[in-house]
């Protein structure tokens, strides 16, 4: 018989951490493509831009071999020729675990925080720091779960969760757990399944998907690695590996300080600036537990977009940060070509400073064939789980070579709600036609606005 255990109501939970930001639009890139040396035409989610992932890869091996200090990237080409995805893909490439921290330049003038303040955040965390430390934890397959329910105190149509219980095995034991609300939050958001081999960590309540199982089914194109199953018991004294940033240390030392005052319900205000002496107290404290080799620096990838929207101080006080000891590989792009300096009437390449550019290696992307267009159609289906007849696939080829990719992408979804309403599994090209004739592409939008340009408002 299973024996029940129950968890404490004290327990603290951490917040769960995305990976990378900027995710849902490109799960299905995994890494460079790189095989034994060489860049394949389509491989690890990428088709095509054989000659700019060559570069990136380039740069990861500068990058590992430690010859990329005082050095940034920089990635131009038209808009949707994947800029976001080599940028990811260089920091898979770097490691799982890489720091991706990813921004719009634009960004920077809605914060409610100084431009180089609000920078700074950003570098910082993109620089992780990984801590090694034995804990007490339950760790096992999942067996079965059950979410317990109850209805929102505040609104009587919403349900929240109480608790759960996980029946979790490894290949010497089986146990069942009862656990509270805040870890039963922390398995639905993480999408915690039977089969998914998970970690508890009994003093934090932290919940970790470590991997599928033996008996988890592979489902889909960004399934969760396959491990082995855990070995002795379920409860257990483990070194495991916590990870934080930079960031996180600086917002831990100045809570310390008061600095960062608890609000109402318990948020945390942190629209005050930090100061410059509380950062060197936690670059004193990271580089003395990495000196006891207790932790370890990963440097990650900090990647602007829109890099012609950051004006003359942001690239100052990047260019600046780009020769710090400790500081992330800087990543622009920008899809601009001749432009103006923000906060200047000078005009140089993508709208950066010449001296900014004479420290950044440039990679360039290029459209896309029609065949490089077709192969990442197909991919971007099965990332959604929608079947695609030829007809609807030729065509839906056609309009991203003509229109644009990201358009041709846009109209899966729509095209597949059509075709499921019709009682159908699979697009055909009727639904691509219904559906590029609710949507405009960027070419008949202008069109449009040609069409009644006298009765738009001026």
């Amino acid at each position: 018989m299973p024996e029940i255990l129950a968890t404490m109501s004290s327990i603290k939970i951490e917040e769960v951490k995305a990976k990378f930001e900027r995710f849902a639009a490109h799960t299905h890139i995994k890494g460079l493509g790189v095989k034994d040396g060489r860049v394949e035409f389509s491989a690890d989610g990428f088709v095509g831009q054989t000659e700019a992932r060559e570069a990136a890869y380039m740069v990861v091996k500068m990058i590992k071999a430690g010859k990329f200090a005082g050095k940034g990237v920089l990635i131009v080409g038209p808009p949707g020729t994947g800029k976001t995805a080599l940028a990811i893909g260089i920091a898979r490439e770097l490691s799982e675990d890489t720091p991706f921290v990813a921004l719009s330049a634009g960004e920077i003038y809605s914060a409610e925080l100084k431009k180089t303040e609000f920078l700074m955040r950003a570098l910082r965390r993109a620089i992780g720091i990984r801590m090694r430390e034995w804990r007490k934890v339950y760790e096992g397959e999942v067996k079965s779960i059950d979410i317990r329910y109850d209805r929102h105190p505040y609104n009587p149509y919403v349900q929240v969760p109480r608790g759960a219980t996980i029946r979790l095995r490894t290949k010497d034991e089986e146990k069942t757990l009862r656990v509270p609300a805040e870890i039963a939050v922390q398995l639905i958001e993480l999408g915690v399944e039977e089969g998914d081999v998970i970690m508890i960590d009994e003093e934090t309540g932290r919940v970790t998907v470590e991997g599928r199982g033996e008996s988890g089914e592979q489902y889909d194109i960004s399934v969760r690695r396959r491990i082995e199953l855990p070995k002795g018991p379920v409860y257990k004294e483990k070194e495991i590996t916590r990870f934080f940033t930079l960031n996180d240390i600086d917002v831990a030392f100045a809570r310390q300080k008061g600095l960062l005052t608890a609000a109402l319900f318990g948020f945390v205000e942190e629209t005050k600036e930090i100061p410059e002496e509380v950062r060197r107290e936690a670059d004193e404290f990271v580089k003395k537990i990495v000196d006891e080799g207790k932790a370890e620096l990963v440097p990650g990838i900090l990647f602007i977009d829109d890099a012609h929207l950051l004006d003359i101080e942001s690239f100052a006080f990047l260019s600046r940060a780009m020769e710090s000891e400790m500081a992330p590989i800087i990543v622009l792009a920008t899809n601009r070509g001749i432009a103006k300096i923000r906060g200047t009437d000078i005009e140089s390449p993508h709208g950066i400073p010449r001296d900014m550019l004479d420290r950044l290696v440039i990679i360039r992307t290029k459209p896309y064939s029609d065949k490089e267009v077709r192969e990442i159609v197909k991919i971007k289906a099965d990332e959604e789980g929608i079947k695609l007849s030829d007809d609807a696939l030729e065509l839906l080829t056609k309009i991203g070579a003509e229109e644009s990719l990201r358009y041709a992408i846009q109209l899966l979804v729509p095209a597949y709600i059509r075709a499921k309403d019709a009682g159908r599994d699979s697009i055909r090209r009727e639904d691509v036609e219904y559906a590029k004739s609710l949507f405009a592409s960027l070419k008949e939008s202008v069109e449009y606005v040609k069409q009644y340009e006298e009765l738009f408002l001026k």
